[in-house]
């Protein structure tokens, strides 16, 4: 009975859900319009809301089966047309199941058109033990393009007392602009492995995340405001390379993350994008 339960599950995900979801979005007039939306799958967005007026069209991402598991490939293509904004963001956290064999697929394409500004904020990414998701992320800028973006993944269901034992995760992600790579970062984590545990990994931390904004120029003083930001629970560290500032959080809590990358986010917002940090209401809820 064991061996036809095991079968069955290898085989559910040998195939899994395949879901596709492509967002573009135009400036028309003072107005941000989603032109164009096709799905496939159980992956879609809610209406578009616009929370501080017309410039900025806001849309929250739903996955509907709530979980990721082994085999299920999630692909999001995001156009932003020139001089256009948009902010996409999601209505609670991704959880990426226990796998019995297969990896689990999660691909975003970005692309950002001159003038335009795209900010990817999503809640956090669960990782059960036994997962093995695998996170690709490709931004590509053009001109002077605007791209906000972060990623805060949990390892493990840290108020069950689960560890990240078994498993593994990958991630890379990429930003170029007019075809130039600005960026390129891998990581590569094996449940229960000393990366988790030695200093100049994880150092016992179950939570860490990335905060990149890229634009054509990120000037000196905003690096000094953004390293005045403090955090509650954790490690921080914010620096930059040209054209990118990045920022890091390594501790226990998902909710320091995120309140440490909406922190900055506030005053990167209208420094680099001329806009107020209005904060999504879906974050509130």
């Amino acid at each position: 009975m064991n061996d036809i339960a095991t079968a069955s599950t290898l085989a559910a995900e040998a195939t899994g859900w395949e879901a596709k979801l492509e967002l573009s979005y135009e400036r028309r007039g003072d107005r941000t319009v989603l032109v164009r939306r096709a799905h496939r799958g159980p992956l879609v967005v809610q209406k578009s809301l616009y929370p501080e007026g017309d410039g900025v069209c806001q849309n929250v991402i739903v996955h509907p089966p709530a979980g990721i598991v082994g085999g299920d490939r999630l692909a999001l293509e995001i156009e932003v047309g020139e001089c256009a904004r948009a902010q996409i963001t999601t209505p609670g956290a991704a959880k990426w199941y226990r796998s019995a064999a297969a990896p689990a697929h999660q691909s975003l394409r970005f692309s950002v058109a001159a003038g335009a500004l795209l900010e990817w904020l999503p809640q956090e990414t669960i990782v059960f033990d036994g997962a093995m998701p695998e996170l690709e992320t490709q931004v590509a800028l053009v001109g002077d393009a605007t791209f906000f973006g972060w990623e805060i993944v949990c390892l493990g269901r840290r108020l069950a007392g689960e560890r990240f034992a078994s498993g593994r995760l990958s991630q890379n992600m990429v930003v170029r602009r007019d075809g130039a790579r600005q960026w390129i970062e891998r990581t590569r984590l094996s449940g229960g492995s000393r990366l988790l545990e030695t200093p100049v990994g994880l150092d016992q931390k179950s939570v860490f995340g990335t905060f990149l904004a890229a634009a054509p120029r990120v000037p000196e003083n905003l690096m000094a405001t953004c390293r005045e930001v403090a955090c509650d629970d954790g490690d921080v560290a914010v620096t930059r390379v040209p054209g990118i500032l990045l920022a890091r959080y390594r501790g226990q809590s998902p909710e320091s993350a995120r309140s440490y990358f909406i922190a900055l986010w506030a005053r990167i917002r209208p420094a680099l994008a001329g806009l107020d940090a209005v904060l999504p209401r879906i974050w509130t809820t």
